[in-house]
């Protein structure tokens, strides 16, 4: 049997070497080229059973290789190499007769996977003599067992969490993974696949925020032959590949409004149609999805299905931040010790106690990834005073954080002059349930309304400095106007849902009119840097009793 031929083009001679080798271990004849113009040389002198082609390159692009290949009657199955940043190019690709695609990076089971698509049945020789390794995607009995490990926890919360875990594990239920990023989401999904009936299944991850909808939507659902330009065979999707396994759709808050749908349908009736498909494909696969995404207030901007959220939510798993579980950093610490310090010839044994000290005092705002890392970091570089510098330099918000930013990307001024007078924040208690005891209520926080505070007397300055005389009291902005006070609260006794919803409003509130001030009004700026529509601002601005002072404004 004759040795598959595969030609990589790219530009870059390390990837043409990594594929290479890679490759030649598995089986395959390769060649490569550096340009577009050897590689158009060397498809008209030989023969080729794949391509391997990158899109971004000098003199001559992947797509003018492929067209022009594709015009002088090339048929070879051609795999486009594009970055995320270019997914774009990778559906002009597809549509001008690519046969699939990889998103770099990548690793050595997606590409053995995209081959063995666009080969179908061939497989080298090499890998028919020698066992494969088992995919990235299947879990033996080890596996699963060495992923249950990986969840290493003393804190009560994730106890609570890996309770739960196991009370489902064996339930086909959807389960909806919250938390911000790197809190172990993925490692959760992969605890309840090993712990279900399921365990011998493929266990299927997509991240919906690595691909556009175009993409997306191909890659979950599949395509027929002939659905589109290129589609020269057909590509079962992800949920097929699922099939009595589970899949694990994570970000799922940046999936796009129409695939929303669809997904919908799926989990409905257990059965969608592939791309450009006319019969409908039915599947069994346990699905859980992950965001680190408020998807209530997605459903409010309009960003998120409802129905699809009640569907997802019927078990929903809150992992903690690592800030909020710090009797686990310790542990952690010592596991990722043991698994990075085995990689290098002196591996560090243990640490110095400051540098644990610091580990345990720190907010992690990239959570339980960030800590893995910077172990790794130290394994590397055996040097502890670099990561404490890092530390005690740090000062980001947590990896997730719905806060508004302090500054905006495009501003030239400085940000907005600040309240004459900061009234206290009010304290409401809500009224304590029945039979509980009397300081038991929940406290809620009113933010003040702006405006209505009488200032203090001001006082005289000496200073001749024009920027501290005294002025009679004026906005030092004219949009600075006074604000009626927020919406009461509903009468009665107030859930704990109401209380929550009520406090996003008053921080949403206050988030608004600064930017609304800082934008001078300017409500379509002010959408564009909150990163909302303007429809959807026009909503808040009415929903938080907000008034245009240009309408009444006095200057």
């Amino acid at each position: 049997m004759d040795r598959i031929a595969v030609l990589v083009v790219d530009d870059e001679e390390s990837v043409r070497t990594f594929l290479s080798e890679l490759l030649g271990s598995s089986g395959y004849q390769v060649r490569c080229a550096s340009s577009g113009s050897q590689a158009l040389e060397m498809l008209s002198g030989g023969s080729f059973d794949a391509v391997l082609l990158d899109v971004v390159m000098p003199e001559m692009s992947g797509l003018e290789v492929l067209r022009r290949y594709r015009g002088n009657g090339g048929n070879a199955p051609v795999i486009v190499l594009s970055a995320l940043s270019g997914a774009d190019d990778a559906v002009r690709a597809l549509k001008m007769g690519a046969s699939d695609y990889l998103a770099k990076p990548f690793g050595n089971d997606e590409l053995q996977d995209v081959l063995a698509r666009a080969l179908g049945t061939r497989v080298p020789e090499r890998q028919i003599s020698a066992p494969a390794p088992a995919p990235r995607v299947m879990l033996t009995s080890a596996e699963a067992a060495a992923e249950a490990r990986v969840l290493i926890s003393t804190s009560p919360a994730m106890r609570r969490a890996r309770a739960l875990v196991e009370r489902i594990a064996d339930t086909d239920v959807p389960v909806l993974l919250l938390g911000e990023s790197g809190t172990g989401k993925e490692v959760i999904a992969r605890e309840i696949h090993a712990r279900s009936q399921r365990h011998g299944r493929p266990f299927i991850k997509v991240n919906c925020a690595a691909l556009p909808g175009e993409l997306l939507e191909s890659e979950l659902f599949g395509h027929e032959r002939g659905a589109f330009t290129g589609a020269t065979a057909e590509k079962p999707g992800k949920f097929e590949l699922a099939d009595q396994g589970t899949i694990f759709l994570d970000e799922i808050g940046e999936m796009a409004i129409r695939l929303q749908a669809k997904l919908l349908q799926v989990l409905q009736d257990e059965e969608f149609f592939r791309v450009g498909g006319k019969k409908s494909v039915r599947v069994d696969s346990r699905v859980v999805v992950a965001t680190n995404r408020d998807l209530e207030k997605e459903i409010a901007l309009g960003n998120f299905r409802e129905d699809l959220y009640y569907r997802l939510n019927v078990v929903a798993i809150r992992l903690p931040p690592l800030r909020e579980r710090r009797e686990d950093v310790v542990p952690l610490t010592d596991h990722f010790l043991k698994k990075y310090g085995k990689g290098f010839m002196s591996g560090v044994s243990e640490l110095p106690t400051e540098v644990l000290h610091a580990f345990t005092d720190y907010e992690w705002p990239g959570n339980v990834r960030e800590l893995e890392n910077m172990v790794r970091r130290l394994c590397v570089l055996k040097d502890p005073t670099l990561v404490l510098d890092e530390i005690r330099g740090g000062g980001r918000t947590p990896a997730s954080a719905p806060s508004l930013p302090t500054s905006f990307a495009g501003d030239d001024f400085s940000a907005p002059p600040s309240r004459h007078y900061d009234e206290p924040a009010r304290v409401f208690a809500a009224p304590p349930s029945h039979g509980a005891s009397s300081n038991s209520g929940v406290q809620v926080l009113e933010m003040p309304a702006r405006g209505t505070m009488t200032p203090p007397p001001v006082a005289l300055v000496t200073d001749a400095s024009p920027f501290n005389a005294v002025t009679p009291q004026r906005y030092a902005n004219p949009f600075d106007a006074p604000q009626p006070p927020p919406p009461p609260p509903p009468a009665g006794e107030l859930s704990l849902k109401d209380i929550g919803k009520r406090a996003a409003m008053l921080a949403e509130r206050e988030a608004i009119l600064a930017m609304l001030q800082r934008t001078a009004w300017n409500k379509r700026r002010a959408a564009g840097k909150l990163r909302i529509s303007y429809k959807a601002l026009l909503y808040k601005i009415k929903e938080c009793g907000i008034i245009d002072p240009r309408a009444s404004a006095e200057f």
